[in-house]
């Protein structure tokens, strides 16, 4: 039988240069607003460095919700962030940004492992529905920062 993994690769356009994105993305104060899917998010260490820790729990749209530790491994303002997933879910990601015409070419790809046992149990009969939440997540992410860096 597979590990309870998700793999995803995928990049996006957005319409604002990469040092626009970047300072979006340090608004952790915002986050909660921006996104239903995450609570109770606490932040240690200086932003986006090497060492920082973000903390919270990420309820997709099917019945579970993961607590979860981001801890940023390398960053390089504003093109890339190198981090390790923990908690609920563990496993390496990365961010990449690069000015694309007058926007940002952001690459994103992790690997990340269902570590709660009915989360690992349901990957086994229900892998599809999981990809769909966790899919789901990334759309409305993504959607939150096109937003954010004045795409319509």
């Amino acid at each position: 039988m597979s590990k309870p993994v998700i793999e995803y690769r995928d990049a996006f356009h957005l319409d604002a240069p990469p040092g626009a994105v970047w300072v979006a993305i340090e608004r952790f104060d915002q986050y909660e607003k921006w996104w239903h899917w995450l609570s109770e998010l606490s932040v240690e260490g200086d932003g986006l460095q090497a060492g920082s820790v973000l903390h919270g729990v990420v309820s997709p749209p099917v019945p579970y919700r993961m607590c979860i530790d981001v801890t940023i491994v390398a960053s390089a303002r504003p093109r890339s962030i190198e981090a390790v997933v923990s908690g609920d879910l563990v496993g390496p990601a990365s961010l990449r940004l690069r000015r694309s015409g007058s926007g940002t070419a952001a690459e994103v790809a992790w690997t990340i492992e269902m570590m709660q046992l009915p989360m690992r149990m349901a990957s086994r009969v229900a892998h599809p529905l999981l990809q769909w939440g966790h899919d789901r997540v990334v759309q409305w992410t993504i959607a939150g920062f096109a937003r954010r860096t004045g795409q319509p």
